[in-house]
């Protein structure tokens, strides 16, 4: 909110440059939040893909958190009036490749109840297999 008071003083004052230099800034920032709302959706996707893929099953709850993931990720990665999507397809790539170690750490306290560590659960899931099937999720 600081910034729109900064922004309305450098347009009321006719220092242009530095508006415009906020509103890109500002921009930079409302893209940070989208990139980690949708690296959060991201981790959530793929706790439950490693978690249906080590213990070769799968709940009426893994399967409606994954849907809300893709739901969430889908709608948040849209850029409404613009057009387009925040991330691209390479992006949503490398953003899958960040959130895996932080959903194999959550997965490893919720894979069969928790017995399994992170060093384990790691050996156990075929991690490129994962990643390609959270890719196949988000692009239907």
């Amino acid at each position: 909110m600081e910034e729109l008071f900064e922004l309305r003083e450098y347009i009321e004052k006719g220092r242009y440059h530095n508006a415009l230099t906020l509103l890109g800034e500002m921009e930079e920032m409302s893209k940070d939040d989208k990139i980690n709302k949708i690296t959060s959706y991201l981790e959530i996707l793929l706790l439950h893909l490693i978690k249906q893929h080590v213990e070769k099953r799968t709940t009426k709850s893994w399967d409606a958190s994954i849907r809300n993931s893709l739901i969430h990720i889908g709608r948040t990665n849209k850029r409404r009036k613009a057009g387009g999507c925040y991330l691209s397809h390479n992006e949503i790539r490398e953003a899958i490749e960040e959130a895996y170690e932080p959903a194999l750490i959550g997965a490893s306290m919720e894979a069969f109840e928790g017995r399994c560590d992170y060093d384990e659960l790691g050996r156990l899931s075929d991690e490129k297999r994962i990643k390609m099937k959270a890719v196949e999720l988000i692009e239907k």
